[in-house]
């Protein structure tokens, strides 16, 4: 049976958004038809995972040449507009996180995608672990009994190598945009989307609480959801934390819980456990390949005629609360 294959534009082609592509391409779903990135060298390594693909300079011109859709993986403080640009267009998105600097432009995002009823991904990857699959799905089938607690952690012992990270008007944050967007998204997805009605924060640059226009290196928060659920979450660059990263996400219910976390140290490897009283049981040993699973789940969505829908409105709150995170540091 022929297979119609999307035709994409791959803007931005650093280290991610050549991973998201391979990925996309694996499918078998998927031409790339263009790729565009201000390095010459980073577009020269995307278009040999696709020799046919056109270079070309702009995000229009890539519009220009009639796709279904268009991966965005450039610096964040182009997503909204890209996003929106592409969506205007009639072209499907999916957008590396964040998808906006603020709640404000998050929801323009989504609104563009719902008036041209086109799907709107964002690279939300931990969701696709098979760790945090299976906690969700205890979760949701009530095996804790009611959460009450979730402690969330995402310690990176290194910072982002470019400097735009570390210009608030450019990355929107600090830690918290880059890493703690993970943290709140996969607490409120596995959690079925609750409302975040309280936010407590302290930020901290070098050590000290935040001032002025720096991006914090440090955050903890706390966050209370309907129905009483507490959300603790601390994330950080550069933390002093004897390994390369600590990424841990632990529920806690009236009848037990579970836990998703980072073996020994590492960015990639994860396992889950159910917990009982003192017993502890392994749901999960991790699994391969897991971060181009949010744009694959995308590109089979997109080629089986999905178009706006509600899930989209998640990105907003996502994002809100991050606002919130930001809007109530205390110092």
């Amino acid at each position: 049976m022929d297979v119609t294959m999307l035709k994409l534009g791959f803007l931005g082609t650093g280290w991610i958004g050549r991973h998201r592509m391979a990925a996309m391409l694996g499918t078998g779903l998927v031409e790339a038809v263009a790729v565009s990135d201000p390095s010459a060298e980073m577009a020269a390594e995307a278009r040999a995972l696709a020799p046919e693909a056109a270079l070309v300079g702009s995000l229009n011109e890539m519009l220009a040449l009639g796709l279904d859709g268009v991966v965005i993986a450039s610096p964040s403080a182009l997503h909204a507009e890209q996003s929106i640009v592409a969506l205007e267009a009639g072209a499907a998105v999916f957008c590396q996180k964040p998808l906006g600097r603020s709640a404000a432009e998050a929801a323009a995002v989504v609104a563009a995608a719902r008036d041209a009823d086109r799907l709107l991904g964002v690279d939300f990857s931990y969701r696709f672990t098979d760790g945090v699959a299976k906690i969700a799905e205890i979760v949701r089938d009530g095996g804790l009994g009611r959460v009450q607690a979730v402690d969330l952690v995402f310690h990176n012992a290194y910072g982002p190598d470019k400097p735009w990270f570390y210009d608030r008007a450019q990355s929107g944050g600090g830690c918290v945009m880059d890493l703690g967007v993970h943290l709140v998204d996969l607490a409120l997805w596995v959690l079925g989307l609750p409302e975040v009605v309280r936010v407590e924060s302290h930020l901290f640059a070098g050590g000290v609480p935040l001032v002025g226009d720096a991006v914090e290196d440090f955050a903890v928060a706390t966050l209370t959801l309907t129905g009483g659920t507490v959300v603790r979450l601390a994330c950080s660059w550069r933390l002093h934390a004897g390994r390369d990263a600590v990424i841990e996400a632990s529920f806690y219910g009236s009848e037990g819980g579970a836990g998703f976390r980072n073996v020994g140290g590492s960015f990639y490897d994860f396992v889950a456990d159910r917990y009982r009283g003192t017993v502890s049981e392994r749901v999960s040993e991790g699994d391969a390949d897991w971060g181009g699973r949010a744009g694959v789940d995308w590109v089979r969505r997109l080629a089986g005629g999905e178009r706006f829908g509600q899930d989209a409105e998640a990105l907003v709150t996502v994002a809100a609360t991050l606002d919130a995170i930001y809007a109530g540091g205390v110092g």
